[in-house]
């Protein structure tokens, strides 16, 4: 079966680079995305991409680690989503496992962490570590504060959570030279944004479309675990030989 997600373009793609990556036809990527240009591809832009084959194929010719590696990662920001998502839910309804959820969820922080410590050592792994706790801890921030309806605690929150976003950017930028600021925040801010209308649709109890939402979170979760993981590879490729 055949499916389509929502893609934010990063620094160096192109309609053919884009075409082998998602293992799909330049022309049909063309034809989703009526009214783009598409010799004129811009940062942050976003593409429908048709993805009709799974995003690791035995004709990839990628090494063992990088396959590892890469699917580790894309298992991470899975489950970044997910307890995100849980967490979300725990705050809104008030449910008795919250402590639990949010531990569990602070667990992704660690294990992202510990992700990329083989290659980057122990002072930069515990620093991401740290950004990333941040980053959700902010976000349980702000969806207490909207559960609670305090407007002033809930946009403080926020404004911190986007902080953390530009941090996380800058960070990536300075130890990946394939990574830059700009391309990093724009993937971020599209997460942030993602995750905010998540919890609004589930405040307001319009399940349909917090689902619908969901699946694009989870599609724009992948899109950006790739796009570190292949950075990474590049900057490392003895470690992936």
């Amino acid at each position: 079966m055949n499916r389509e997600f929502y893609y934010t373009i990063q620094p160096g793609d192109n309609l053919g680079l884009l075409a082998e990556r998602f293992h799909t036809p330049a022309e049909q990527i063309f034809k989703n995305n009526p009214g783009v240009d598409p010799y004129n591809l811009q940062v942050g832009q976003r593409l429908l991409i048709p993805m009709r084959q799974s995003a690791f194929r035995q004709d990839d010719c990628i090494s063992q680690a990088e396959f590892e590696f890469r699917s580790d990662n894309r298992r991470l920001w899975e489950e970044h989503v997910a307890w995100t998502r849980m967490t979300i839910i725990s705050l809104t309804f008030n449910l008795p496992d919250v402590e639990f959820v949010i531990a569990r969820l602070l667990q992704n922080a660690t294990d992202m962490g510990n992700a990329i410590r083989p290659c980057y050592g122990d002072r930069l792994a515990d620093i991401y570590a740290n950004l990333v706790k941040e980053h959700l801890l902010f976000a349980a921030d702000l969806v207490k504060a909207a559960v609670a309806g305090d407007q002033q605690a809930a946009m403080a929150a926020e404004q911190k959570w986007y902080t953390n976003a530009d941090e996380i950017a800058r960070f990536w930028s300075s130890v990946n030279p394939y990574l830059s600021e700009k391309g990093v925040r724009d993937m971020f801010y599209q997460h942030l944004d993602l995750t905010k209308q998540e919890a609004i649709f589930m405040i307001n109890m319009d399940y349909q479309k917090d689902i619908q939402i969901y699946d694009e979170i989870e599609e724009q979760a992948l899109a950006m675990s790739d796009a570190i993981s292949i950075a990474i590879v590049k900057q490392f490729p003895e470690l992936f030989a």
